[in-house]
């Protein structure tokens, strides 16, 4: 093989057409490397969605990188013996000279990790480049959280917003409030959601077929229905599927984000994470589509900034943290959970409505909001007493759209309150009254969320007040859990008592099933 002078990495979650990889290279001196690896896809029992979602939009992103002039050795999976990217990148730094490799900051730390031991195995200097795909920097984080006693997104947002001007009206907000969490918190009523637009569909074409077959053949006892695949993957595609959500479904977004409904995976949601979180559209594109929405009056102001605090505020929110407290941030386990995942997170197959719904859209499609994510399937592991690092790695492996950065802070630190507070103010715990509120699973549900003992009593009804009972002492130190805590003090011993036989009852029959 012939010497480069640079080796440019790309990875799989880095498909950015403008990358700053590509700015410092030279079409004519260095090559583009990238590479299908098996471990990238059983390091995690991955959802054969997501293993197809990523390979394909990296074919697709070779194919481009080609048409542009670029040098591109491409490892496809089955092509090479190697089973890890570390192994796959040594082998290719021995069997030619390379002055230097060059790559963007991972998503991972693992993944980072991998790559910087094959360098400095084969005595390669490697380069790690910032990632412009995004508003910020770690260190930029780092810089704003150095000092506060209290990390708290609301205040890193506003400091985005005024940084970068967005939904800005002078010095102040847009509408005069940074934030409209009060008014995006409806639920559909009785009624149900009328006339839900679907999003947009993506045939796949010839290379993403080849995808999917090679996914069928070689990862068949995976999770995962490849039949309905229909992900965007590639910019074109991910540039499309944004404006079809910011005509058809971002006005309605803001009021119903936190509402569920049986067999509507979709709802006003945009299916956008996926193409954002491999790079295949500019979060800036996103965020300017929807303040001209706005301004152009497609969509009101609270759907609006609920939209861009979900990408100007969350994403970089927990990408901070996650480079700020990597690679501790998975051990972390404030309340010390140590039961194991459930099995029937694997199967869907549960008398719990909701559950059982969310699981099984999971299962077979790679998808779920961030209410089914948060406030079912993640609330029941919080109230169950499920090792954080055991959920963490079920929704690494489920969903199309997972990128550790982003997916290990907000299932080891919003679900699942395993950092002890420092991503989120307070643990995300509700009782089955909260799931009846907004959504319609308890009428078609054998359980009653109003019933915390008994044949009847909800699940997680019960497992709530158990949840506060044996993590009270832990609790009693954050402020926001007052008032819940004052509930629990106001129970009977005998009633107490009852609550955690219930609760003994109901986790000694999931461990049969």
């Amino acid at each position: 093989m012939k010497s480069v002078r640079r080796l440019l990495v790309c990875l799989g979650d880095q498909l950015d057409p403008d990358s700053r990889l590509f700015r410092c290279g030279s079409k004519t001196t260095d090559q583009v490397w990238m590479a299908e690896v098996r471990q990238e896809s059983t390091h995690v029992w991955s959802h054969k969605t997501r293993i197809a979602l990523f390979l394909a939009a990296m074919r697709h992103h070779a194919v481009m990188l080609d048409k542009r002039g670029w040098q591109v050795d491409y490892q496809r999976l089955g092509d090479h013996e190697q089973d890890s990217l570390e192994g796959a990148l040594a082998k290719r730094l021995r069997a030619g000279s390379v002055d230097e490799v060059c790559m963007v900051k991972p998503g991972d730390h693992r993944v980072e990790q991998g790559v910087k031991s094959a360098c400095e195995g084969q005595r390669v200097p490697l380069r790690v480049l910032e990632d412009s795909h995004f508003y910020d920097t770690p260190q930029g984080f780092a810089n704003w959280a150095e000092g506060r006693k209290q990390l708290r997104l609301e205040y890193y947002y506003r400091e985005l917003r005024r940084r970068h001007g967005v939904l800005m009206q002078g010095d102040g907000p847009a509408g005069g409030r940074w934030n409209f969490d009060a008014d995006n918190r409806q639920s559909f009523g009785s009624a149900g959601p009328q006339e839900l637009p679907a999003p947009v569909r993506f045939e796949p074409d010839g290379i993403t077929r080849e995808v999917l077959y090679l996914v069928e053949r070689e990862f068949a006892d995976h999770p995962g229905d490849l039949s309905r695949f229909d992900w965007p993957v590639t910019p074109d595609q991910a540039e499309q599927a944004l404006e079809d959500f910011i005509h058809h479904r971002l006005a309605n977004f803001g009021p119903y984000q936190d509402a569920l409904w049986t067999g509507e995976p979709w709802l006003y949601h945009s299916r956008l994470s996926a193409a954002l979180n491999l790079k295949l559209l500019n979060p800036r594109s996103a965020v300017e589509a929807a303040e001209r929405a706005w301004r152009d009056g497609v969509a009101p102001l609270a759907s609006v900034e609920g939209f861009v605090r979900q990408i100007l505020g969350w994403r970089e929110y927990v990408r901070g943290l996650y480079w700020r407290e990597m690679p501790d941030y998975l051990a972390h386990n404030a309340l010390n959970a140590r039961r194991s995942l459930p099995g029937f997170y694997w199967t869907g197959k549960t008398e719990m409505r909701c559950l059982a719904d969310a699981l099984g859209q999971t299962l077979g499609m790679g998808y779920a909001h961030h209410i089914q994510r948060l406030m079912i399937i993640g609330l029941y592991a919080l109230l169950y007493g499920v090792e954080p690092k055991q959920v963490h790695e079920w929704y690494l492996a489920v969903y199309v759209d997972a990128v550790e950065w982003v997916e290990a802070p907000n299932t080891i630190g919003m679900s699942q309150f395993g950092d002890g507070g420092l991503m989120a103010s307070k643990p995300y715990c509700a009782s089955g009254k909260y799931v009846q509120r907004m959504s319609n699973y308890c009428g078609q549900c054998r359980y009653k969320p109003d019933q915390r003992t008994g044949s009847s009593a909800c699940p997680f009804t019960t497992l709530y007040w158990d949840f506060l009972d044996r993590n009270r002492e832990q609790l009693q130190h954050v402020p926001r859990m007052n008032m819940q805590l004052r509930n629990l003090e106001r129970l009977s011993a005998e009633a107490l008592d009852a609550i955690r036989q219930q609760a003994e009852a109901h986790r000694r029959s999931v461990q049969r099933n």
